[in-house]
């Protein structure tokens, strides 16, 4: 197996999300004129642009996708458009560069606000992983292991797990994946997201104490070899931020408020929300779930505050759904695209100017595109 090698030189490690400052004349712009202008600029682009909005994206910006779904899902839809030169992301930051990794070399990835990243894909930086993977190796570990990151992570991470013999997973295909890679090594590094693999490690049968978390800020992960030994499943410290503001304390208080309610939540929940909820999976799974459930069914959904509200509008009133946190969880960083810059990126286009444009080198984009076509082979 080689050792990870560097990817990201300093001058790009400094540009990772680095924000765009808005033009001023799009500040301050009423509602209703940039819905008009959106849809101008849209008519004028025709088949050259396909905007993705990602589920969690708002309501205002959501209006205008072509397509909408999960991370995946959205990357996926590019290959319905071979034609359309641009592909506007109303996402985060790791999705654009999904995104460009499997576009057609002439088509063009733009992400309206650069600033829109992702705090769990930020907790796997590429040289904690290349440490990590080096002091693995030093333990006698690696060789034992097979690498397996979370499709929310940066093109660099999926890079360097491709060039080791890993795949790249979705919420969807978890389960499977970690099958797989059991198939191919005894022990699974997975990251960035330590929820979403004890979960899902945990529903195959795996014990808790066949799990270890390697701190990527503490020598050697924080273990000892034979913690390391003992473990089938090593998982990365790192979490996202919206989904481990939910508690168990809270489905109990919902159960409490609503006699008979349903809870669903996303496996990306801390471990104890999820054994107290009803059902658990990916975003298309907790839409289909209450979609296809009886009339009059009542569910409290777990997951990003946007979605929740919208798949409420859909199904009411036949059927009720609250948010399982009576605050609502805001993914703010997704909420950092606006209107003003969907309007922004998309004027400059019809200006036959490209801003904010996402490019995945091409070494990361070989290794990386190998990943995601390994996931997309595992059954």
């Amino acid at each position: 197996m080689s050792t990870f090698l560097p990817i990201l030189n300093e001058v790009e490690k400094a540009s990772i999300h680095e924000r765009q400052p808005l033009p001023a004349a799009y500040l301050g712009l009423p509602d209703d004129e940039m819905a008009l202008r959106i849809e101008a600029a849209r008519a004028a682009l025709g088949e050259r642009l396909v905007i993705l909005g990602h589920h969690y994206q708002r309501d205002e910006v959501i209006r205008f996708a072509d397509y909408t779904g999960d991370s995946f899902k959205l990357a996926g839809a590019i290959a319905n458009h071979p034609r359309a030169d641009y592909i506007v992301f109303c996402g985060v930051h790791f999705m654009a560069e999904s995104a460009d990794i499997l576009a057609r070399p002439h088509q063009r990835v733009i992400l309206p606000d650069l600033a829109a990243g992702c705090s769990m894909a930020d907790m796997a930086p590429a040289d904690q992983l290349e440490i990590c993977w080096n002091e693995l190796r030093q333990m006698g570990i690696a060789e034992r292991t097979v690498p397996v990151t979370y499709i929310n992570s940066a093109a660099a991470i999926k890079s360097l797990v491709g060039q080791n013999g890993g795949t790249v997973c979705t919420s969807s295909n978890a389960g499977a994946t970690l099958k797989w890679g059991w198939q191919q090594k005894e022990k699974i590094l997975f990251l960035p997201d330590q929820h979403l693999g004890r979960n899902t490690a945990y529903k195959m049968g795996v014990s808790l104490d066949r799990m270890v978390v390697w701190d990527p800020h503490e020598p050697f992960g924080g273990l000892t070899r034979d913690q390391l030994d003992q473990a089938r499943l090593i998982l990365w410290k790192g979490h996202c931020s919206v989904h481990v503001r939910f508690t168990a304390k809270q489905i109990d208080q919902v159960r409490r408020e609503h006699p008979g309610i349903k809870v669903i939540v996303h496996p990306e929940v801390p471990f104890d929300v999820l054994q107290a909820a009803d059902d658990s999976g990916s975003t298309e799974h907790i839409l289909n779930t209450v979609r296809n459930s009886p009339a009059g069914s009542t569910w409290a959904v777990g997951t990003e505050v946007h979605l929740v509200h919208r798949l409420a509008e859909e199904v009411a009133p036949g059927k009720t759904v609250v948010s399982l946190d009576q605050f609502g969880c805001l993914c703010s960083t997704m909420f950092r695209v606006s209107p003003n810059h969907l309007l922004w990126v998309l004027d400059s286009l019809v200006d036959g100017d490209v801003v904010n444009e996402i490019v995945v080198p091409e070494e990361q984009k070989k290794w990386a595109k190998i990943a995601l076509d390994r996931m997309l082979s595992i059954q």
